[in-house]
């Protein structure tokens, strides 16, 4: 028996509005918008991708209870993680683009690395793993 290998494509991610969260995604974090599709009845298919990347997010507009949980997906915690090749350059278009950060850069073990929020207060880490720091270093 052969194995397919296997990998995460999309995780859905609560908004309250799609193109707020379009304009976010894209015109401040630097996402390519892959699909915007319209289905009807209101809904949509949207997906947000960091360049680059065949893993994305699919922008689902909360619908009744689920309002209540835009913004707290991750229950406070950093719960999504957007991996760079390049920190400073990220951290800064992010920045200029008037992405809030919540704490100043910091360098750990694993990596470059700081907190940042979206539009509706989940939290994420920009993070250039050291292996991508040290692969990038001269020698």
């Amino acid at each position: 028996m052969t194995l397919m290998p296997q990998r995460l494509s999309l995780t859905a991610l609560l908004v309250g509005d799609y193109d707020e969260a379009i304009g976010f995604y894209v015109g401040k974090a630097g996402f390519d918008l892959a699909e915007d599709t319209d289905m009807g009845g209101g809904k949509r298919w949207v997906v947000v991708r960091p360049p680059g990347s065949d893993a994305g997010l699919l922008l689902a507009k909360a619908v009744g209870d689920q309002a209540t949980r835009v913004g707290d997906q991750g229950a406070g915690r950093v719960f999504l993680f957007l991996e760079t090749d390049d920190f400073g350059r990220d951290h800064g278009r992010m920045a200029a683009a008037g992405v809030r950060f919540l704490e100043a850069p910091r360098h750990e073990p694993y990596g470059t690395v700081a907190v940042f929020e979206d539009l509706y207060g989940n939290r994420w880490d920009l993070i250039q793993p050291a292996r991508a720091a040290s692969a990038a270093e001269p020698r």
